[in-house]
């Protein structure tokens, strides 16, 4: 091994390698499964079809902050994705900035994902993370690389006085020249596989770690457009950031594993394909979701609904957070309590609602699906 601590301080750098033949048979069955996945996707019809890209969109979005600790409100990325997208979902919220630039920057990578990476595009896509200009309380240089003003840009964990050093960056002045490298080899290398092209640009992205924050939210926006790529289509219906959420802790170990290691990231890669497979067999989640909203909808077709009331059954079946009330009721169809208590006692005479068993404070309500308690 070469001295040096970290993957960027290697002679050779960035001429990553790795074993083929150890990810061969991954990348085939990748493959073939996005193949199976599109096609099952497209024979469902253009309204189960936008509903399962609503879905998947929303969760990556929602999934790549939590990954960096931040959440975000649910109905607001739902709905700002909708908006967008030009679906019609009823009783849209109002996003904040904070969620809209969010949005933007997956949406921008996703729908647009021919386009090609320029360092100008990556930093609208920082500028939109942070409309503000601020990363929570410090103020933090926008849609521009970082200056290292403070010190080297380091990963670090732990209080104050003993923290742990995970990873050190390239020094500010590098900066530059080497996402110029990144961005040459993604749009003019034409010898990679666009899957192994995504699981590559994801760690060299966040090993370079451009700017002063969002590197990782970027990082997987990056994989996202890869990906796409792969596929050509800009219809999303698995996940990456939803999986790598789920693997966080697995995800940091082998990125630091990697970022200490030598050139050679076979082991990053195997974990990658890995990963992306379970990010394309919980697919299955989002189209059973899409399918059994169907089929409530079939069951209670000649059930008459008022708007307050398709608003909310619709809020339920893509699920909300916490349990229905009436209280819960009036505030999202903003309405009076005693409008709330008429609508559910309506919807439990159509045996649309049923009370839950569960006795407390509040009494609270469970839809029921094809004319079963949910």
């Amino acid at each position: 091994m070469e001295p040096g601590i970290y993957i960027h301080e290697h002679r050779g750098w960035p001429e990553f390698g790795w074993d083929q033949a150890r990810i061969a048979e991954r990348l085939a069955d990748i493959t073939y499964r996005q193949g199976r996945l599109i096609g099952r996707m497209e024979a469902l019809g253009f309204p189960l079809r936008a509903e399962a890209v609503l879905n998947t969109l929303t969760e990556d979005v929602l999934k790549s902050s939590e990954i960096e600790g931040e959440r975000l409100d649910r109905e607001q990325v739902r709905s700002s994705i909708a908006r967008r997208l030009g679906l019609d979902i009823g009783g849209q919220a109002p996003a904040d900035r904070n969620v809209e630039g969010v949005v933007e920057m997956m949406l921008d990578a996703t729908q647009h994902y021919a386009e090609p990476l320029t360092r100008r595009r990556l930093f609208a896509w920082h500028a939109a993370l942070f409309p503000t200009g601020h990363s929570g309380m410090s103020k933090i240089r926008i849609g521009a690389w970082r200056k290292d003003a403070s010190g080297p840009m380091q990963v670090v964990s732990g209080p104050i006085g003993r923290e742990r050093v995970h990873y050190q960056a390239p020094a500010a002045r590098r900066v530059s020249g080497e996402m110029k490298k990144l961005i040459d080899w993604l749009e003019k290398d034409r010898s990679t596989n666009f899957v192994l092209k995504a699981a590559v640009a994801h760690l060299w992205f966040v090993t370079i770690h451009p700017f002063d924050d969002g590197n990782g939210r970027i990082a997987r926006a990056i994989a996202d457009m890869l990906l796409a790529r792969s596929e050509e289509t800009s219809q999303r219906f698995y996940s990456m950031s939803a999986q790598i959420r789920k693997e966080r802790k697995t995800y940091y170990e082998i990125l630091e594993a990697t970022q200490k290691g030598e050139l050679d990231i076979t082991r990053w890669m195997e974990w990658f394909l890995n990963c992306l497979g379970r990010a394309i067999d919980n697919a299955e989640t989002v189209l059973g979701t899409v399918l059994s909203k169907a089929r409530f909808w079939e069951h209670f077709a000649k059930v008459e609904f008022n708007k307050r009331q398709r608003e909310i059954v619709e809020r339920q079946l893509h699920g909300f957070e916490g349990k229905l009330t009436s209280s819960k009721w009036a505030k999202l169809a903003k309405c009076s309590q005693d409008t709330a208590s008429r609508d559910i006692e309506d919807l439990i005479r159509k045996k649309v609602l049923v009370k839950d068993a569960a006795g407390g404070r509040s009494t609270s309500y469970s839809l029921v699906k094809d004319g079963q308690h949910a």
